[in-house]
């Protein structure tokens, strides 16, 4: 990996393993620890055997935090909520390829909405230099690996740990990201599938060869033994549940998945 690795790891901690007791502190904790977005695990019972929470902790959440919401939609029939996580305050929509049957359609619905975020400053219509200011949507180099696109929500793809590439062959032109899930999704602090870091070995040829800027981001087992692999495989956006709230001070964890993803 090269020496800039450092600067542009994204870490996203996981609310899944926060303390919701006093979940505005958290994202305050981890905003001044100097976490990139915040990852907001969404199940339904139904895809996954858990039940998380829905939009209105979205809403929650960008009231209490400026960092980027990244929502990862492990739901049935997304389509039928996505402009709901649109509306409530979302920067990022994953949804899963196993989830959707019409797995293109959907990512087009992710990005035909406005990011909420600049919706006032897209009323000034002489302000054209704001209307296609995505440099503010990720401090970390997110806004290097897209295009202009009038501030429209990042729509992602998630893959389940047997799920296979071919599965985003003809939508990859299409995304802004792929979630490479490496653990089996549906509950917090999982161990690592070790064979993640070959699959996201692959999809990091596989994007290449295409030409195409979407980025890498891993979830599942992240944590200081991990993060140097898959940041060699390939990956850029690291999501971290239990690896950074279950610590007792989060500058310093986040600091050390920084170091560790740049070890490589």
């Amino acid at each position: 990996m090269s020496s800039n690795t450092l600067a542009n790891a994204i870490i996203a901690p996981s609310i899944l393993s926060a303390d919701f007791t006093k979940l505005g502190q958290e994202l305050n904790d981890v905003e001044r620890g100097g976490a990139d977005w915040i990852h907001i695990d969404v199940m339904d019972g139904h895809f996954v055997p858990n039940i998380s929470y829905g939009p209105i902790i979205v809403e929650a959440c960008k009231k209490a935090t400026k960092l980027i919401l990244d929502v990862h939609l492990m739901i049935e029939k997304p389509d039928l909520i996505i402009p709901k996580f649109a509306k409530a305050g979302a920067d990022l929509i994953s949804v899963h390829a196993e989830a959707c049957t019409h797995l293109h359609r959907t990512i087009q619905l992710i990005k035909s909405l406005d990011n909420e975020r600049y919706k006032d400053k897209n009323k000034d219509k002489n302000s054209s230099k704001e209307k296609c200011d995505v440099t503010d949507i990720s401090k970390n180099g997110f806004e290097e690996q897209n295009k202009c696109d009038g501030n429209k929500i990042k729509a992602g793809v998630a893959l389940n740990p047997a799920t296979p590439l071919s599965a985003i062959e003809w939508v990859i032109d299409d995304i802004d990201f792929i979630l490479i899930m490496s653990v089996n999704p549906g509950f917090g602090g999982q161990k690592f599938i070790q064979s993640s870091v070959e699959k996201i070995q692959s999809l990091a040829a596989m994007l290449k060869s295409r030409g195409s800027k979407a980025i890498i981001q891993v979830d599942g087992g992240i944590a200081a033994d991990t993060i140097g692999k898959v940041s060699a495989a390939g990956a850029t956006s690291f999501v971290a549940g239990s690896a950074i709230f279950k610590t007792s001070d989060y500058n310093e964890t986040i600091k050390m998945l920084r170091i560790e993803a740049a070890v490589s």
